[in-house]
């Protein structure tokens, strides 16, 4: 009864595809490229940011779609650690199902060649021996030997078979490369985050997203001390300790629990001249409950600190909380005198000026900023701007104007300001508000022309003198109705240049004058006002009648009314003068627990053997079938090398030659 083919095909479980699947090369292939493009983006994209710094890199849209893939963590996203299982698996299957054979090859001199086979190999050789077979076979072996190989004799009826190898560790570095690739992908995953994602999946774990002192944080959001991978970082002010550090975990943090507590007693840096940072170190007491004393060191970059398997790295520095001593001036109108403000870097303070309720951040405090200031004679030239200070502005509506203070005053152009930068967004440049300095470098002369433009009393005699000068020269002192309105424009033409500057005024003549008359007097109108602002200004200088106005005096002016017009874009209803400091240092440590390292290490030292066995160690066979022919001996030799043909080719025709040269005989190919 015949059967057809498919019932002639073996039927073979799922469980035993799956198996040989797992363990087939393409899907090796495909896994390792897979993990490679990975590794690409993880090297290109810097991974473990804050999300806003990738919000402003990508946008909101792309920022989406990459934090929905995992690029921001790839190497603990769950596709890569899932991609890095498979490839174990398929490793694993791999080495099951083929390191039998290849354990096998090693020591397996393979006696079972016929003459036909040997005769059809590409190295081959044939000739005489003027010796019984019994002697020649001796030979054979004994100069095998002397090359290192291993031979057996095996008798083939009434012929004799000489089998040699050389090398057969070689098959040991295909086993020892794959065992590598899964002892290296074991020693990553022992490394990752998986055993957080199961805790935050089982609900066991919640990352905390806010920024809150460490007894608010819950919980939750903390992690014991235990023999998982960790990789963290925390910020320590001079003079005090921490016993956790904080993990970045995607949109927020975790805190983890540290078997010992860290102490700085010192942090130092050096710069170069440049003000570039050369060096920094920190002078660190580690307090442990199981040493009698502290340990007591010094690191630096690249020389960390290793204690019961936690890395202790030197990797950034900043601000510790510096004591600050601020002057608020005020900038616009009944908001009194400048007031002194006591805070500290990182305090949060509410504030009041006027009717304005805000919140004070201070976010930073540096003392020296190294800043181009090129020159004729050298473009690359930078100088040190002194102390500036760095804090938000929050509005009860949440918005927030970020701003950047200098100390002292930059000179620009020969004249000296002090500087306010400002921006909206961390995604924006700073815009620069350039306040000038009076004659003693210092803010008072400022201010008092801007509390004279501010004082509507003053404004309105200063409005009331023009307007009696103007009536006087045009001879009409009598008219009433046109003094009143050449009074009301002189003081709604300052009123509109403290809300929104010469642009507002512009904006005013635009809309109000005639297109006729706009040529004519839009010029009289910002006449009329850089008088009105003129008088205030050298109101306030009392100067005598026949005093000369000395020309630095109108360079200043000119300065200050450029200020002015830009205060309102400034955003802050108070310039914030910093006046003193107390300068804290923090040291920035990064501390790393890896458990999977040393597996690593193994995988990478059997990657090694196994490169080495491969590529310094090729399997070479010969064999040597040998005939009787009367009182002589036929020899058919035949060699093959699993690597190097080319240099096989040498190999083989050097042997040949010196088995020609011993045997004495002519060799016939």
């Amino acid at each position: 009864m015949s059967q057809t083919k498919d019932s002639q095909r073996p039927h073979h479980s799922f469980a035993w595809r799956l198996f040989h699947f797992l363990g087939t090369m393409e899907l090796a292939i495909t896994l390792l490229i897979t993990l490679a493009i990975a590794s690409v983006i993880g090297t290109v994209l810097q991974q473990n940011q804050p999300y806003p710094d990738y919000v402003i890199k990508f946008g909101p849209f792309w920022f989406e779609v990459f934090e929905s893939l995992g690029l921001y963590d790839v190497y603990s996203a769950l596709w890569f650690l899932i991609i890095l299982t498979l490839l174990v698996m398929s490793t694993s299957v791999c080495v099951i199902r083929h390191a039998p054979s290849m354990f096998k090859d090693m020591f397996n001199l393979r006696t079972n060649v016929q003459l036909k086979s040997l005769r059809s190999m590409h190295h081959r050789a044939e000739w005489l021996e003027n010796a019984e077979t019994n002697v020649t076979a001796a030979n054979l072996q004994s100069f095998f030997k002397t090359k290192g190989f291993r031979t057996r004799l095996t008798e083939k009826g009434d012929d004799t078979l000489i089998s040699a190898m050389r090398g057969g560790m070689n098959r040991l570095g295909y086993i020892l490369t794959h065992v590598a690739i899964i002892v290296i992908c074991v020693g990553g995953l022992m490394d990752s985050n998986l055993p957080l994602k199961l805790a935050e999946w089982q609900g066991r774990l919640e990352i905390e997203t806010q920024n809150l002192p460490l007894s608010q944080i819950p919980q939750e959001s903390r992690l014991p001390v235990g023999s998982q991978a960790f990789r963290g970082s925390v910020s320590i002010p001079e003079g005090r300790s921490s016993e956790v550090v904080y993990l970045p975990m995607r949109d927020g943090y975790l805190v983890q629990k540290l078997p010992f507590t860290i102490a700085v007693d010192e942090f130092r840096i050096e710069h170069y001249a440049t003000g570039q940072p050369k060096s920094f170190e920190s002078d660190l007491k580690v307090y442990d409950p199981d040493l009698a004393e502290p340990i007591t060191t010094t690191i630096s970059v690249n020389h960390p600190l290793i204690h019961k398997g936690y890395a202790i790295y030197q990797a950034s520095f900043g601000d510790g909380g510096s004591e600050l001593a601020l002057e608020a001036w005020p900038l616009f109108a009944d908001q009194g005198d400048a007031v002194t403000v006591e805070t500290k870097v990182f305090e949060t303070r509410e504030m009041r000026w006027g009717e304005q309720q805000m919140l004070l951040e201070m976010t930073g405090f540096r003392p020296f900023n190294i800043n181009p200031d090129p020159t004729e004679d050298d473009p690359k030239n930078v100088r040190n701007y002194g102390p500036s200070i760095q804090f938000k502005l929050r509005r009860e509506t949440g918005e927030a104007f970020e701003y950047e203070n200098y100390m002292y005053p930059v000179e620009r152009e020969g004249r000296e300001f002090f500087l306010s930068g400002v921006r909206s967004s961390p995604a924006e440049e700073f815009a620069y508000l350039y306040i000038p300095a009076d004659e003693n470098g210092e803010l008072a002369g400022f201010i008092q022309f801007l509390q004279n433009i501010n004082d509507k009393q003053r404004v309105e005699q200063i409005a009331t003198q023009m307007k009696n000068e103007t009536l006087l020269s045009l001879q009409t002192e009598d008219d009433q109705v046109l003094g009143q309105s050449l009074q009301k424009t002189l003081v709604t033409l300052v009123d509109m240049f403290i809300r929104g500057g010469f642009g507002e005024v512009r904006d005013f003549i635009e809309q109000t004058l005639p297109e006729t008359e706009r040529d004519s007097l839009a010029p009289a109108y910002l006449a009329m006002l850089r008088e009105m602002l003129g008088r205030l200004y050298f109101e306030g200088l009392d100067l005598a009648a026949d005093e000369m106005v000395d020309e630095s005096e109108l360079v200043f002016m000119q300065d200050a009314i450029d200020a002015i017009g830009t205060l309102p874009r400034y955003g802050s209803p108070v310039y914030l003068a910093l006046k003193d400091y107390t300068h804290i240092e923090s040291t920035g440590l990064q501390i790393a627990r890896s458990p999977g390292k040393s597996v690593v290490y193994l995988g990478c030292a059997f990657l090694i053997a196994g490169v080495f066995l491969l590529f310094y160690l090729p399997q070479r066979r010969f064999w040597m079938w040998l005939k009787k022919d009367n009182q002589q001996t036929r020899v058919y030799l035949a060699g093959m090398s699993n690597r190097n043909p080319r240099e096989f080719d040498s190999f083989f025709e050097q042997t040949r030659a010196e088995l020609k040269a011993q045997a004495g005989n002519s060799v016939k190919s």
